[in-house]
């Protein structure tokens, strides 16, 4: 099981337990389950309110997960994102260290979730 940890200045630091593989484990419903104050507002990935900063947490670099097109619209207008970066990730299969915490599935990875 993969471990999530949520920081934020705000708040003091959470890690709480995924199930990996479940296809329907985002960042979002983790914070909800674990009731940390993640802001968000439509959680369908088109106000961008939810945006979190995901790094590994073992610093050997992430695994891949697509973005979705909705993601990846919303981290564009949001600046988090160029077309240079949306190539890389493309060629290099590197996930977006910017992501929507109510698009991102969790993975088999301990990570870090800034907010």
């Amino acid at each position: 099981m993969p471990l999530v940890t949520f920081s934020s200045p705000d708040y003091k630091d959470k890690t709480v337990y995924a199930v990996a593989g479940s296809h329907t484990e985002t960042i979002l419903k983790l914070a909800k389950e674990y009731k940390v104050p993640l802001h968000h507002d439509c959680q369908d990935g088109e106000c961008g309110n939810c945006l979190v900063h995901v790094t590994s947490v073992d610093r050997k670099g992430r695994m891949s997960g697509f973005l979705t097109d909705k993601e990846r619209s919303v981290l564009v207008e949001l600046g988090k994102l160029t077309k240079d970066d949306i190539d890389r990730i493309a060629v290099d299969d590197m996930p977006s260290e910017w992501r929507l915490a109510c698009q991102m599935i969790v993975r088999d990875e301990d990570i870090l979730v800034e907010y």
